[in-house]
Protein backbone atom coordinates (compact mmCIF):
# COMPACT_ATOMS: atom_id res chain seq x y z
CA UNK A 1 0.00 0.00 0.00
CA UNK A 2 0.79 3.39 -0.56
CA UNK A 3 0.46 6.58 1.71
CA UNK A 4 1.17 9.90 0.62
CA UNK A 5 1.11 12.78 3.48
CA UNK A 6 2.51 16.55 3.45
CA UNK A 7 5.04 16.99 6.39
CA UNK A 8 6.78 19.59 8.10
CA UNK A 9 10.01 19.07 7.27
CA UNK A 10 12.41 17.01 9.93
CA UNK A 11 9.23 17.33 11.75
CA UNK A 12 6.71 14.88 11.55
CA UNK A 13 4.89 14.01 14.62
CA UNK A 14 2.19 11.16 15.25
CA UNK A 15 -0.84 12.08 15.05
CA UNK A 16 -4.43 10.94 14.18
CA UNK A 17 -4.08 11.26 10.13
CA UNK A 18 -0.76 9.53 10.69
CA UNK A 19 -2.20 6.65 12.67
CA UNK A 20 -5.74 5.67 10.15
CA UNK A 21 -3.39 5.78 7.61
CA UNK A 22 -0.44 3.53 8.79
CA UNK A 23 -2.30 1.56 11.74
CA UNK A 24 -3.74 -1.09 9.51
CA UNK A 25 -0.53 -1.69 7.82
CA UNK A 26 0.88 -3.41 11.02
CA UNK A 27 4.48 -1.31 10.55
CA UNK A 28 5.94 0.76 13.91
CA UNK A 29 4.74 4.47 13.26
CA UNK A 30 7.54 5.84 15.24
CA UNK A 31 9.89 3.81 13.22
CA UNK A 32 8.21 5.60 10.25
CA UNK A 33 8.19 8.71 11.80
CA UNK A 34 12.06 8.25 12.66
CA UNK A 35 13.09 7.77 8.99
CA UNK A 36 10.80 10.35 7.51
CA UNK A 37 12.41 13.22 9.62
CA UNK A 38 15.60 12.04 8.73
CA UNK A 39 14.88 12.15 5.33
CA UNK A 40 13.27 15.15 5.05
CA UNK A 41 15.84 17.34 7.70
CA UNK A 42 17.05 19.45 5.02
CA UNK A 43 13.68 20.80 4.57
CA UNK A 44 12.96 22.48 8.05
CA UNK A 45 10.00 24.57 8.43
CA UNK A 46 8.75 23.38 4.72
CA UNK A 47 5.81 21.63 4.33
CA UNK A 48 7.45 18.14 2.55
CA UNK A 49 5.33 15.47 0.22
CA UNK A 50 6.07 12.06 1.04
CA UNK A 51 5.49 8.86 0.00
CA UNK A 52 5.69 5.78 2.37
CA UNK A 53 4.84 2.76 0.35
CA UNK A 54 4.65 -0.70 2.65
CA UNK A 55 4.66 -4.12 2.48
CA UNK A 56 1.70 -5.23 5.13
CA UNK A 57 3.07 -9.10 4.75
CA UNK A 58 6.76 -8.51 5.54
CA UNK A 59 5.71 -5.17 7.95
CA UNK A 60 8.35 -3.27 6.40
CA UNK A 61 8.38 0.14 4.38
CA UNK A 62 10.48 2.64 2.01
CA UNK A 63 10.08 6.26 2.68
CA UNK A 64 10.36 8.63 -0.71
CA UNK A 65 10.79 11.89 -0.43
CA UNK A 66 9.93 14.41 -3.18
CA UNK A 67 10.84 18.29 -3.03
CA UNK A 68 8.74 20.94 -1.46
CA UNK A 69 6.43 22.89 -4.09
CA UNK A 70 9.22 25.25 -6.09
CA UNK A 71 7.63 28.48 -4.07
CA UNK A 72 8.16 27.28 -0.47
CA UNK A 73 11.67 26.65 -1.69
CA UNK A 74 12.02 30.10 -3.52
CA UNK A 75 10.73 31.36 0.04
CA UNK A 76 12.98 29.60 2.45
CA UNK A 77 16.08 30.79 0.08
CA UNK A 78 14.90 34.32 0.38
CA UNK A 79 14.45 33.94 3.64
CA UNK A 80 10.58 34.99 3.99
CA UNK A 81 7.30 33.47 5.51
CA UNK A 82 5.25 34.38 2.71
CA UNK A 83 5.00 35.77 -1.20
CA UNK A 84 3.51 39.30 -1.65
CA UNK A 85 -0.45 39.56 -1.71
CA UNK A 86 0.07 42.45 -4.23
CA UNK A 87 3.09 41.61 -6.66
CA UNK A 88 2.68 44.15 -9.45
CA UNK A 89 3.01 46.85 -6.29
CA UNK A 90 4.90 45.04 -3.45
CA UNK A 91 8.53 43.37 -3.36
CA UNK A 92 9.64 41.55 -0.52
CA UNK A 93 12.53 39.64 -1.15
CA UNK A 94 15.70 40.47 -3.97
CA UNK A 95 17.24 37.45 -4.84
CA UNK A 96 20.38 36.89 -6.90
CA UNK A 97 20.81 34.27 -9.52
CA UNK A 98 23.30 32.33 -7.57
CA UNK A 99 20.38 31.54 -5.19
CA UNK A 100 18.08 31.30 -8.14
CA UNK A 101 20.50 28.49 -8.97
CA UNK A 102 20.44 26.68 -5.83
CA UNK A 103 16.51 26.22 -6.22
CA UNK A 104 16.18 24.99 -9.08
CA UNK A 105 19.14 22.17 -8.44
CA UNK A 106 16.81 20.97 -5.67
CA UNK A 107 14.15 21.34 -7.87
CA UNK A 108 15.22 19.84 -10.91
CA UNK A 109 13.88 16.02 -10.34
CA UNK A 110 10.56 17.02 -10.63
CA UNK A 111 10.33 19.47 -13.42
CA UNK A 112 9.76 18.66 -16.20
CA UNK A 113 13.01 20.19 -17.82
CA UNK A 114 15.50 19.86 -20.26
CA UNK A 115 18.50 20.86 -18.78
CA UNK A 116 19.48 23.84 -15.13
CA UNK A 117 19.07 26.51 -17.56
CA UNK A 118 15.00 25.70 -17.98
CA UNK A 119 14.86 24.97 -14.40
CA UNK A 120 16.45 27.77 -13.30
CA UNK A 121 13.72 30.12 -16.04
CA UNK A 122 11.02 28.45 -14.10
CA UNK A 123 12.20 29.38 -10.99
CA UNK A 124 12.49 32.91 -11.92
CA UNK A 125 8.65 32.61 -13.31
CA UNK A 126 7.75 31.84 -9.87
CA UNK A 127 9.43 34.65 -8.48
CA UNK A 128 7.05 36.74 -10.35
CA UNK A 129 4.05 35.81 -8.30
CA UNK A 130 5.91 35.68 -5.22
CA UNK A 131 6.56 39.34 -5.93
CA UNK A 132 10.38 38.75 -5.52
CA UNK A 133 13.02 40.56 -7.63
CA UNK A 134 15.91 38.58 -9.02
CA UNK A 135 19.46 40.58 -9.32
CA UNK A 136 17.25 43.77 -8.84
CA UNK A 137 15.02 43.31 -11.61
CA UNK A 138 11.50 41.92 -12.12
CA UNK A 139 11.31 38.15 -13.55
CA UNK A 140 10.66 39.04 -17.08
CA UNK A 141 14.16 40.93 -17.03
CA UNK A 142 15.99 38.27 -15.73
CA UNK A 143 14.09 35.56 -18.16
CA UNK A 144 15.34 37.73 -21.23
CA UNK A 145 19.05 37.78 -19.72
CA UNK A 146 19.43 34.25 -19.11
CA UNK A 147 18.01 33.63 -22.75
CA UNK A 148 20.94 36.02 -23.85
CA UNK A 149 23.25 34.27 -22.08
CA UNK A 150 24.34 36.17 -19.19
CA UNK A 151 23.83 33.51 -16.60
CA UNK A 152 25.66 31.23 -18.34
CA UNK A 153 28.50 31.15 -16.63
CA UNK A 154 27.16 30.41 -13.56
CA UNK A 155 24.44 28.11 -14.22
CA UNK A 156 26.63 25.39 -16.29
CA UNK A 157 29.53 25.92 -13.26
CA UNK A 158 26.83 25.32 -10.87
CA UNK A 159 27.21 28.59 -8.53
CA UNK A 160 24.88 28.30 -5.94
CA UNK A 161 27.20 30.97 -3.55
CA UNK A 162 25.89 34.80 -3.52
CA UNK A 163 29.29 37.09 -3.25
CA UNK A 164 29.26 39.07 0.14
CA UNK A 165 29.92 42.26 -1.99
CA UNK A 166 27.51 41.54 -4.19
CA UNK A 167 24.50 40.61 -1.45
CA UNK A 168 24.78 43.69 0.49
CA UNK A 169 24.28 45.54 -3.15
CA UNK A 170 21.18 43.40 -3.60
CA UNK A 171 19.82 44.20 0.42
CA UNK A 172 20.67 48.19 -0.43
CA UNK A 173 18.81 48.15 -3.96
CA UNK A 174 16.08 46.46 -1.82
CA UNK A 175 16.30 48.43 1.80
CA UNK A 176 15.57 51.13 -0.82
CA UNK A 177 12.77 49.64 -2.49
CA UNK A 178 11.11 48.36 1.14
CA UNK A 179 11.20 51.98 2.15
CA UNK A 180 9.30 53.59 -1.14
CA UNK A 181 6.94 50.53 -0.56
CA UNK A 182 6.50 51.22 3.42
CA UNK A 183 5.68 55.25 2.87
CA UNK A 184 3.35 54.96 0.14
CA UNK A 185 1.67 51.70 1.97
CA UNK A 186 1.38 54.83 5.13
CA UNK A 187 0.21 57.46 2.84
CA UNK A 188 -2.30 54.93 1.82
CA UNK A 189 -3.63 53.86 5.33
CA UNK A 190 -3.40 57.62 6.50
CA UNK A 191 -5.78 58.45 3.48
CA UNK A 192 -8.18 55.70 3.83
CA UNK A 193 -8.30 57.13 7.29
CA UNK A 194 -9.34 60.18 6.76
CA UNK A 195 -11.89 59.60 4.02
CA UNK A 196 -13.63 57.52 6.61
CA UNK A 197 -13.39 60.46 9.49
CA UNK A 198 -14.73 62.83 6.39
CA UNK A 199 -17.43 60.05 6.27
Amino acid sequence: MNVKLMVDGGAMKPGPAVSQKLGPAGVNINEVIAKVNEATKNFKGMQVPVEITVDSKAKTFEVEVFSPPISGLIKKEAGIQTGSGNQGKIKVANMSIEQIINVAQTKMPNLLCKDLKAAVKITVGSCASLGILVESKSAPEVETDIDSGMYDEQIKNCVTETPEEKRKELDQYFAGIKAKQDLILKQTAEAEESAKKKK
